[in-house]
């Protein structure tokens, strides 16, 4: 499990405050919850994720987890932790938080109190985070030659992937620097 550093733990301290005091404009939660996610330990995924940006983790041992004090850790991919992508990661907590606060599937219950943040824009971020995490580990970009839509991958395609839109063969091309 990654470390936090000093820097990550202040800019993680400073986005808890920030979550659970938006978080508190809401009539859904009681101030009792409100207390018990600022005792909640936040931590940092590894830097190498490209598919998660957060994660609730539960103490070991715990099958159904009934009470937020059964919460081990709350982590954020490293990557969040800068001012671009602070809308964001504020977002993703909020997320989190929902989910340590009793709500573990992706149902309509929970679709509906992670719409409650205010804003719309910074849960539409996700996909371009997770494109700058692919661009960032990608060795390849397979590119549509109808197109030109990207898709970065780690691996040649071979000719072997096609564009959903176009129907026609992805071509490889090396990644550069400047990609």
């Amino acid at each position: 499990m990654a470390k936090p550093n000093v820097q990550q733990i202040r800019f993680l301290e400073d986005l808890k405050l920030f979550v659970i005091e938006v978080m508190s404009s809401f009539d859904i939660w009681s101030k009792q919850q409100l207390t018990s996610l600022s005792y909640v330990k936040l931590g940092v995924l590894r830097k190498n994720a490209t598919q998660r940006h957060g994660v609730t983790r539960w103490k070991r041992g715990v099958k159904a987890p009934k009470h937020i004090h059964e919460v081990d850790v709350v982590d954020l991919h490293p990557r969040l932790l800068f001012e671009d992508w602070k809308p964001y990661a504020a977002w993703v907590l909020h997320h989190e938080f929902v989910h340590a606060l009793g709500y573990f599937a992706h149902d309509s219950a929970f679709r509906t109190l992670e719409q409650l943040w205010p804003s719309k824009k910074s849960s539409k971020m996700g996909s371009k985070f997770t494109e700058m995490l692919r661009r960032e580990k990608a060795t390849w970009l397979w590119v549509c030659p109808k197109c030109k839509k990207e898709f970065p991958r780690q691996k040649q395609g071979n000719g072997r992937y096609m564009c959903k839109t176009c129907k026609c063969a992805l071509d490889d091309v090396p990644m550069t620097a400047s990609q």
